[in-house]
């Protein structure tokens, strides 16, 4: 039986795979800083007034706005990311071509006596990446003979983009404690075009003499593989992909919807130092599902021609696209707590820090796709050129990638000065360590930057109408690939503007 073709070693990126999307990996996937106050003083927020921008951290501050406070805010964040997939010693280079990706916002406050209220809604965060057609990451498979690329006929792809719809409530117990939480209606949308040589999609399969080392792959569809291979009709696989995506620039092909909540405090412990508290529990979202999905690959294959049961006529380089339904099994946001202070030094000079762990253990150790391939594949019956997907019609596949992600301790450091009554600069720093094992890492899912420098600046227009705007940067993280000689760059820029008007 004719091998499967080997690719070159450095091409064998983890397994080539996918999932990234809608836009932004900073803490993890997490946005480093929400509202552009929070941004400009390093993603601090958990122990001063910060508005609305409060419903995705702590809930709890919207208590220390002034009484009669009716505030709305709208907001509009801007992220680029800038990244860099290389194997140095092929001299083989390709930038994500995903480098500009835009998040709305709004929020709406009332503080009334004891008790304040309101809706907003944000973007949580997510990932995006995209190589062309021509990338040696979307053709990842090398035919032997001749040393050139099997091109796979698209480019690879990746997009995940999670929001939250909340609705808080804040009780001030008195003038010193706020407590307060939120229940967040909570979206998830995801595009994947991925490819992988023959190699490391049997790599999966330890029929195939796979040895798992970055997932499995299982079901009907893997069983009639292993057969045909017994029968001697499947020779060789080239190449495999896994499509979904639409061309929408809020929402994923493949959509999930549930819940979540937050809870949280803060304290007065005197005219200058408060202190908060938050905890966010981890999402209940269902399955991300879409009926669009294409498991392709391409195979050399022996088929019966002359109808005796033997297989006999050889046909390379047969494309399969097989049609049907994927849903992404149990992808959630992780829960996070944490704790904060701010300390007004001076009546011009308040300086806050924030530490909070994001358990990104807890729902990224694997992530799972089952594929139902649809049971009738369109020209099944054509006695000339049946459509050799027909054989995988109503059989499914179950797809584990192993990602093993470390959780994570944020610190936000930040500082505000009031120049005048009108004009307030910011600057901050956020530190967040590296969650992505280098065995794991996936040159479409680079989710690796560890430093922000921010800075921002406000300024009150009138007693109703006030702008915010802040500035992130990145610091470029460079890593590789354990075991593959692949290089990834990743940096980015970023920032936020909002609008509030109080009335």
């Amino acid at each position: 039986m004719k091998s499967f073709h080997k690719s070159a070693s450095v091409l064998c990126t983890g397994a080539a795979l996918v999932f990234s999307t809608a836009a932004h990996a900073t803490n993890g996937m997490n946005l480093e800083g929400y509202g552009p106050v929070a941004l400009g003083m390093g993603g601090a927020g958990f122990a001063y007034d910060a508005g609305t921008s409060a419903t995705m951290m702590n809930p709890a501050t919207m208590g220390l706005a002034e009484d009669g406070t009716n505030r709305l805010d709208l907001a509009l964040g801007f992220l680029g990311p800038d990244i860099t997939v290389s194997v140095p010693d092929y001299g083989m280079s390709a930038d994500s071509s995903a480098d500009a990706f835009w998040m709305p916002a709004m929020g709406w406050m009332r503080r009334d006596g004891s008790w304040t209220y309101g809706v907003a809604v944000f973007a949580q965060g997510g990932m995006g990446t995209e190589y062309g057609e021509d990338s040696f990451l979307a053709n990842p498979a090398v035919d032997p003979i001749t040393g050139m690329p099997i091109p796979t006929g698209d480019g690879v792809r990746s997009e995940v983009g999670v929001g939250r719809f909340m609705v808080p409530l804040t009780y001030s117990v008195n003038d010193n404690l706020n407590v307060g939480g939120s229940l967040d209606f909570v979206w998830a949308g995801m595009d994947i075009m991925m490819a992988m040589s023959g190699e490391q999609f049997g790599d999966f399969i330890a029929g195939m003499g796979g040895t798992q080392t970055y997932g499995t792959a299982t079901g009907g569809m893997v069983d009639a593989m292993l057969g045909m291979m017994a029968g001697g009709m499947l020779t060789n696989v080239d190449w495999a992909r896994i499509d979904f995506s639409n061309s929408s620039d809020f929402t994923g092909e493949a959509r999930g919807y549930g819940l979540a909540g937050k809870i949280g405090f803060t304290y007065k412990v005197n005219d200058r130092l408060t202190i908060g508290g938050t905890y966010h529990s981890k999402t209940a979202i269902s399955d991300l599902n879409t009926e669009n999905a294409t498991l392709s690959m391409q195979v050399d294959m022996v088929v019966d021609t002359d109808g005796d049961g033997v297989p006999d006529t050889p046909m390379d380089d047969m494309a399969i696209p097989v049609k049907g339904e994927l849903d992404v099994v149990d992808f959630q946001w992780p829960a996070t707590y944490g704790i904060g202070l701010s300390f007004q030094a001076t009546d011009a000079l308040m300086v806050a820090m924030d530490v909070k762990k994001i358990d990104w253990s807890g729902v990224m150790s694997d992530f799972n796709m089952t594929f139902n391939a649809d049971a009738d594949q369109g020209n099944c019956d054509d006695p000339v050129a049946p459509n050799p997907a027909c054989g995988f019609g109503g059989l499914d596949m179950d797809l584990t990638m192993y990602q093993d992600w470390d959780d994570q301790t944020v610190i936000s450091l930040g500082a505000a000065y009031a120049v005048n009554d009108a004009l307030t600069l910011r600057v901050g720093y956020n530190q967040a360590s590296n969650p992505v094992p280098d065995l794991y890492l996936n040159p479409l899912f680079p989710a690796i930057v560890e430093k922000h420098y921010t800075f921002g600046v406000g300024y009150q227009f009138s007693d109703a109408n006030q702008v915010n705007f802040a500035l992130s940067k990145a610091q470029n993280y460079d890593t590789t690939i354990e075991n593959q000689g692949v290089d990834i760059s990743h940096e980015q820029l970023s920032w936020q503007v909002m609008y509030s008007h109080n009335f």
